[in-house]
């Protein structure tokens, strides 16, 4: 599959988050690459959406953000805290394209991983 295409499906998609599709796509055919595209595109977090949850911890209710990502303890910590007194919330306003690439990163391998075990004869042997 070709970057046009992954491009189209991502508009916007990083350049750390492409390279790490396409390394994760070269040993899959082209049924494997749409399923695992499908799969991720289902997963994936768009960073200005988790900018804007964790904005939202201003107005009110600090750490949505974190529930979103799975990250459920930080998200309890926060909610508690008033997001560690909106010091952690700023930080992780500055810090959100990390944190979503990050989550992302992990979202692709997961999908890649499934991807493999439809595709291997024995899945029990992973």
């Amino acid at each position: 599959m070709n970057q046009q295409r992954i491009l189209l499906l991502f508009p916007d998609i990083t350049t750390e988050e492409l390279y790490t599709l396409e390394s994760m796509m070269k040993d899959m055919t082209e049924t494997q690459q749409q399923n695992f595209l499908s799969i991720y595109k289902g997963r994936r977090k768009d960073k200005q959406m988790m900018l804007l949850l964790a904005a939202i911890g201003f107005l009110g209710v600090a750490g949505i953000h974190r529930f979103i990502i799975g990250d459920i303890g930080m998200g309890i910590l926060y909610i508690l805290t008033a997001g560690l007194c909106w010091i952690g919330t700023i930080v992780d306003m500055v810090n959100i394209n990390t944190i979503t690439l990050r989550h992302n990163q992990v979202q692709a391998a997961e999908a890649a991983n499934i991807i493999r075990m439809m595709n291997h004869p024995n899945p029990l042997s992973y």
